[in-house]
């Protein structure tokens, strides 16, 4: 791993989880970023956890002792949705649901590191094609089952609970009908979700790209906002809904008095994931893959206008103003990223995998009890 001020480039042989590299001779991945980024982080004191399913990695992205960037890496097949608080993390893979513990306690340190994330339990869901993932204030975690068009939760016993499904979904199946996806909190639990459409046949969303998109209310099952282009990422902040446009390229709010979709932002890329830190906005930015999904959407005739190219990366957006204040660049094998979550009160952030031997060899004992 090799960090500069400013910049941060993460070669192959940074870990030793396994790579893919389809660049002889350069790094499978180059990861920099804006002047200020690594200053607003400290200043934050917060560091960035995103996942991208296309090379099933988890990165954290925190800061050096030299007030560079520091990039850490690690693997985990097909790797999702997110959601942490500093302290515990969760990960939505191809098959599980992965829960993630600080392994350290406070002020201590870790290879030079301030938080260590440790796979505790995995939740075995099959492949559901696991999105969005939250914990509501009882506890409970509740998740987006994509291909069977529900929201559920974890079981004991069973591949894992249903808890809903949209009114416009006549019946629990496999066939992804109407591509929902993400799924926002409010006052402590699950509230709000984003569909590509009202489709109810199999793989019925992608023909509804451009205009099928809503998001709808699980507690009433109203459709609060409808016209969208392959929504994402709805999150409630600051008493706002918030929601990624993605076929757009958009960032912005709903109006929940109107219905309407207030764009804030533009952001070269397709939009999937989204967070807050204080008084900014980070969404994750992928590279449209040339096929079927995202061939033909307005995001290709809004970059046109702009005389620009989809970025793969991070963008920070000012919530006063809706200006890029700073911005992550991701290049070469990684070309797309679903999800991205802050981590409070974390500098510099590392995760064990299991690629190698360091979680065997990781003891971390409890506080004494009794029999």
């Amino acid at each position: 791993m090799m960090s500069q001020p400013n910049e941060a480039i993460v070669s192959s042989q940074s870990t030793n989880d396994a790579a893919p590299s389809n660049y002889a001779g350069q790094p499978w991945v180059e990861i920099y970023g804006s002047r200020g980024l690594a200053p607003w982080l400290v200043s934050q004191r917060t560091s960035l956890a995103f996942s991208t399913y296309q090379t099933g990695k988890l990165f954290l992205i925190g800061t050096s002792p030299e007030g560079g960037l520091s990039i850490f890496e690690r693997t985990f097949n097909r790797a999702m949705g997110m959601c942490g608080d500093g302290q515990t993390l969760w990960l939505s893979t191809k098959y599980q649901l992965w829960r993630f513990e600080n392994g350290l306690s406070a002020g201590e340190m870790h290879q030079g590191r301030d938080r260590l994330y440790v796979p505790r339990i995995a939740y075995t869901t099959g492949d559901i094609d696991l999105h969005d993932v939250v914990v509501e204030d009882s506890g409970r975690v509740v998740f987006v089952a994509t291909s069977l068009s529900c929201l559920g939760t974890v079981s004991q016993r069973f591949s894992f609970q249903p808890l809903w499904r949209p009114p416009f979904i006549s019946k629990l199946v496999p066939e992804d009908r109407c591509h929902l996806n993400g799924l926002a909190l409010r006052d402590g639990r699950a509230r709000y979700v984003t569909a590509v459409s009202k489709s109810d046949v199999a793989d019925g969303w992608r023909a509804r790209r451009n205009d099928g998109g809503v998001v709808v209310d699980v507690v009433t099952n109203e459709i609060v906002c409808e016209g969208l282009s392959m929504p994402h990422s709805p999150r409630w902040y600051r008493g706002q809904l918030w929601v990624l446009n993605s076929g757009q390229g958009e960032f912005g709010r709903v109006n929940l008095e109107t219905h309407a979709f207030e764009p804030l932002a533009f952001c070269p890329g397709y939009l999937r994931g989204l967070t807050f830190v204080d008084d900014y906005a980070v969404v994750s930015l992928s590279q449209p893959r040339h096929d079927k999904t995202f061939n033909g959407l307005g995001l290709d005739d809004e970059l046109a206008k702009r005389d620009a190219v989809a970025q793969c990366g991070l963008q920070v957006i000012d919530l006063k103003t809706g200006d890029i204040a700073h911005w992550l660049k991701v290049e070469n094998s990684v070309t797309e990223i679903y999800d991205v979550v802050a981590l409070p009160g974390t500098l510099r952030p590392m995760s064990l995998g299991l690629k190698n031997d360091e979680i065997e060899r990781l003891l971390v004992l409890d506080q004494p009890g009794q029999l």
